[in-house]
């Protein structure tokens, strides 16, 4: 399938032709010019292709849970200034395991605890970098007058420790000297009168020349035409000598100064006039030619400051030749003044910038080789060295990739040894690629990876068994759901393999899955489910390209387009309300993306399309959506409610309250009075807030709008009255909810059946939403709550297998085998989860467990690891103290 490595490409027709896929020819069939014997086996083989899974160049350790406890364990016992690296070792951790925010968490911490200028400079850009494309957010902070330059530029010069600076000499003169007290320095055509005592105090140089036995000690004029500096720059220096300080001068004379600090040793004039130039960095060009002067005077305050400013310019920098210069042809001593003992940092922000651009090039390859020179630690190494491997594995230069991963490999990073494997398989060796898997698998703890690496190299039966372990072992991994779901289409079980592959889709929405799920309908004739999947391609990813990059989603889905009824602003209108009422997302992004099109109101399209990437999970669509939605706001008004719930996802609740209520006092609309409640609900701790919030609610009611928005706000009153033991008004919002069509309505009822002692009217309820919602995992671990137990773990079997993701039926059929003293059985249902998904709660329940069966050790390492993700969660922290105090 699609390659994100692979670049642009032309797109025309013959391109696609030449791939052998020609949407137009599929889309004849319908039209009755191409026979319907078109569909063959080999057709199908041409248009479904499983790519192999890439080696991916990020830190993956075969146990997460013990390196996370390690660090923690580290971070509470080491000293300040080794804090920041052990954050960053933690953010890779996170970074291997797809938890973005953690990540970002982690950089964070480093970035507070950084202990010098060069660590907070390069942590600051790292975390500007993660949150590109939030500028957004900091405009609108400070419209409500809260500043948000947290990793806004620092004052270098000022951040920048001052050394203890020497004075030379005395300035009490011998009443028996003969010595004038002032001296005068010839500069060519003009003279300089200075204290000679207090620029002898400068240097030793100066103090031996003025004070000692040369011949200028007994001159009162001193030619320094040769020292090239100005008579300017000689007033400057003989005014700092009396008073520490220079004045504001011109760029040219303070680098004459810095030159002349530096030929006579005048360590103070140098810190000085380095400190005044770094206010002087103040474009990329500026940093690049004043960084080779820092580098060839060595000063380094200069030097950070062209960092700074380089660093803020991220990525767009790496594409300038003159800054890969500087940064590849920095030597050991050079990256000493550039960035201090930071430069395993540096370079290793710097070459995921580069992989993120473009991971092929010879910038990314050249500047993954620094961090690998850089790197000394175990633990750096497998990081850089595997880094290297993978990109040298891309290019296709086998030869040259296997020594970084064997070095990864023989560092600890076990994960090295898929990059081994493929490079054997590529050289012909495909026996040995499979027994280097055999032997890791034998000899470790299995996990999902090392299956799938193994099926690779294997055949038929042998084949498939080892992608089911995968998927036993960890069911997010793409590979093998695609695989199967080829095969059973290319031999001519289409029901199978949409089955498949809809397994996968169902709680994780992968762009290569989708595709080729596009496929599959399109070898079906089913170009309507075709061209929904499109557009939740193209809403996801807009430049996104099929059939390994050779054609562009969009062309295909403009061919799909004149073969799919076509529907009037009306009838998407009840599509979408359809859609939304059976709870078909990616059914609900299509027929939105069809309504932006047209000449609809897009700001409210693109605002109910960032609902639904969220109920998705994927977050930067969701913000990348409400974003169109303020841009394209009609009205002031709404432009605030947009800019309300943009503040609230970032979590700046008090600025979301301010802009809902300036839109209520414009304009009173639903939507802002849904908002503020919303925002109310979600942080009031005061109980008073519910009657706010019930008013706000009923306001939101009165005002126009549709019956998609309407079911929602009275789904969420009814909320609010069961959490005032309102039952009865509860119940009365969930039923009109439920006439006009929002099918989650039925959870909320069901809550007030419960609590009114009626279980099995709760069962039926949630049974009602199991039958009637298209995505219906939550539906089942909803009702497993309201029925036996036989039947509730029949449900929870059933949400596992729609959504292994959901933690709770692990946590429960963990605690029914502790219930029934098989605690290793218990233990091994929640590791089971654990292995793929880094969760607080699986890892809290796993240390009581160890707790309670007195395997201290274990319960410490899962209550740090815990506490990695969440280091002020209460019960953590209680349970780390109790087990600490169990510790011999």
């Amino acid at each position: 399938m699609r390659s994100s490595f692979l670049s642009e490409s032309p797109c025309d027709e013959q391109h696609i032709h030449g791939y052998g896929f020609n949407p137009q020819s599929w889309l004849q069939v319908e039209r009755g010019k191409l026979p319907k014997s078109s569909y063959s086996p080999s057709s199908i083989e041409s248009l479904i292709k499983i790519a192999e899974p890439p080696v991916v160049p990020l830190y993956k350790p075969l146990d997460y849970v013990e390196v996370l406890s390690r660090i923690h364990e580290e971070l509470e016992q080491c000293m300040p200034s080794e804090r920041p690296g052990l954050y960053l070792v933690q953010s890779q951790v996170f970074r291997g395991l797809g938890e973005a925010k953690l990540c970002q968490r982690s950089l964070h911490s480093a970035w507070r605890c950084a202990s010098t200028v060069h660590e907070k400079v390069i942590f600051g850009a790292w975390l500007r970098y993660k949150k590109c494309g939030e500028e957004i957010i900091s405009d609108m902070l400070a419209a409500c007058r809260k500043c948000c330059q947290e990793f806004g530029p620092l004052d270098i010069a000022s951040e920048m420790p001052v050394g203890n600076f020497q004075i030379f000499g005395s300035c009490e003169m011998g009443s028996s000297s003969r010595v004038s007290s002032m001296v005068t320095f010839q500069i060519r055509d003009g003279r300089v009168t200075c204290d000679r005592c207090k620029i002898a105090s400068l240097s030793i140089p100066f103090f031996s020349m003025l004070n000692g036995p040369f011949t200028e000690s007994q001159l009162e004029l001193v030619d320094l035409s040769e020292n090239s500096i100005s008579l300017e720059g000689m007033r400057a220096v003989s005014e700092f000598s009396s008073t520490y300080s220079l004045g504001d001068l011109p760029l040219e004379i303070l680098l004459e100064i810095l030159v002349f600090a530096n030929t006579f040793c005048c360590d103070r004039l140098k810190d000085a006039c380095d400190r005044k130039l770094a206010s002087f960095v103040s474009s990329r060009q500026d940093a690049v030619e004043l960084m080779a002067l820092a580098f060839e005077e060595n000063a380094p305050v200069l030097a950070a400051s062209c960092l700074q400013m380089l660093l803020q310019e991220l990525p767009d920098c790496l594409t300038d030749d003159l800054v890969i210069s500087l940064f590849l042809g920095a030597t050991a001593q050079q990256q000493l003044i550039m960035v201090g003992q930071a430069s395993f940092l540096l370079y290793c922000l710097l070459s995921e910038v580069a992989m993120n651009i473009d991971p092929r090039t010879e910038t990314t390859v050249c500047l993954s080789e620094k961090l690998v020179q850089l790197a000394v630690t175990p633990t750096q190494k497998q990081i850089a060295f595997h880094q290297l491997g993978c990109i040298r594995l891309l290019r296709k230069e086998y030869n040259e990739a296997e020594r970084p991963f064997e070095v990864a490999f023989s560092a600890g990073h076990i994960y090295s040894i898929a990059g081994l494997a493929r490079i054997a398989s590529m050289q012909g060796q495909k026996a040995l690629a499979y027994e280097k898997l055999s032997s890791v698998i034998a000899s470790n703890l299995p996990l999902g990876w090392m299956y799938l690496e193994r099926s690779l190299y294997s055949e038929g039966d042998r084949k498939l068994a080892d992608l089911d372990k995968a998927t036993e072992l960890d069911p997010t991994l793409t590979y093998p759901y695609m695989y199967r779901a080829a095969s059973l289409m290319r031999k001519k079980d289409a029901k199978l393999a949409l089955e498949e592959i809809n397994r996968l889709l169902g709680f994780k929405l992968a762009l290569e899955c989708l595709e080729l799920r596009i496929c599959l309908y399109l070898a079906l004739e089913d170009y309507k489910s075709a061209i929904c999947d499109i557009h939740a391609i193209l809403t996801l990813s807009p430049e996104y390209r099929m059939l390994e990059g050779r054609v562009a989603a969009s062309k295909i889905g403009t061919l799909l387009g004149a073969h799919v009824e076509q529907w009037n602003t009306a009838e998407c209108w009840l599509q979408l309300y359809e859609r939304w009422s059976s709870v078909d997302d990616i059914g609900s992004l299509s027929v939105i993306y069809r309504m932006l099109e047209s000449d609809a109101a897009k700001s409210v399209l693109y605002f109910r399309q960032s609902l639904l990437l969220l109920r998705l999970n994927c977050p930067e669509a969701a913000m990348r959506s409400l974003q169109l939605a303020r841009h394209h706001a009609a009205t002031v008004h709404e432009r605030l409610v947009y800019e309300g719930w943009l503040l609230y996802d970032t979590g700046h609740c008090e600025e979301a309250l301010q802009k809902a209520e300036e839109s209520i006092s414009i304009q009173r609309s639903f939507e802002a009075f849904f908002l503020k409640a919303y925002v109310l609900a979600d942080s009031g701790v005061d109980p008073s807030y519910s009657a706010t919030v019930i008013s706000l609610l009923e306001d939101a009611l009165k005002c126009p709008s549709d019956r998609l928005r309407k079911g929602q706000a009275l789904n969420n009153l009814g909320g609010v009255y069961v959490d005032c033991g309102k039952l009865d008004s509860a119940a009365d919002c969930y039923t009109s909810a439920l006439k006009i069509r929002h099918t989650r309505a039925h959870q909320g009822l069901a809550r007030v059946h419960f609590l009114r002692n009626n279980r099995d009217a709760a069962y039926e309820e949630m049974t009602k939403l199991i039958e009637k919602a298209k995505n219906n995992a939550s539906a089942y671990e909803k009702r497993s709550e309201y029925c036996e137990r036989e039947q509730t773990m029949t449900d929870l079997q059933t949400v596992t297998q729609l959504d292994p993701l959901r933690v709770y039926p692990y946590r429960y059929r963990a605690a029914v085998l502790m219930d029934s003293h098989k605690e290793n059985d218990a233990i091994a249902e929640l590791s089971r989860a654990i292995a793929f998904k880094a969760d607080l709660h699986l890892l809290h329940l796993r240390a009581a467990f160890h707790e309670h069966i007195g395997d201290v050790p274990s319960a410490l390492r899962d209550c740090r690891a815990a506490l990695s993700l969440d280091p002020n969660h209460q019960e953590m922290l209680e349970l780390q103290k109790r087990v600490n105090s169990q510790e011999p």
